[in-house]
């Protein structure tokens, strides 16, 4: 009476449309990966793999064993592995297994005792599409420059930290 009709039984329910689905917030490229060409993600991306070409996307994680030929342009970038070219990044973290070959541009950078970089530094390296939204301060003509740790950093202000 209330039992389902035979022909049901066995079916399985229909699948949702990918429209309805939730996008991934990150993507993985995997270790047995390489990607000759241009990387491009509005998420969050995961290497562990080789990427040959520019890298560009909001948030990038890169694996101990991976190997990055090319610029980075990232709102934040956490990098453990080799990365040959430039690094644009507001947030940067550099791992101690990092080995770096490239001039890098940074707004906030930690660098962990032990990773290796061959470049050169410079402050400001929000990428294009935040720079009209965080200018680092400009220092007041004729004001006396205040020393590291005399008084808390402002929110859009660049900081330097080591990790030991």
């Amino acid at each position: 009476m209330f039992s389902k009709k035979p022909a049901e039984r066995g079916r399985p329910a229909p699948a949702r449309p990918m429209a309805q689905a939730q996008s991934p917030t990150f993507s993985v490229i995997g270790s047995d990966v390489t990607i000759k060409g241009d990387v491009a993600a509005s998420a969050d991306l995961h290497v562990d793999g080789k990427v040959e070409g520019d890298i560009s996307c909001a948030s990038l994680v890169q694996g101990e064993a991976s190997h990055i030929i090319g610029g980075i342009e990232a709102q934040k970038a956490r990098l453990a592995g080799h990365v040959t070219g430039s690094i644009r990044a507001r947030e940067l973290v550099i791992l101690r297994t990092a080995h770096i070959e490239g001039d890098v541009q940074y707004d906030a950078l930690t660098i962990e005792q032990g990773a290796q970089v061959e470049g050169r530094f410079a402050l400001g390296g929000a990428p294009a599409q935040a720079q009209s939204q965080a200018r680092p301060a400009q220092p007041t003509p004729g004001a006396r420059p205040e020393t590291a740790g005399s008084r808390p950093a402002a929110p859009d202000e660049p900081k330097l930290s080591i990790a030991g």
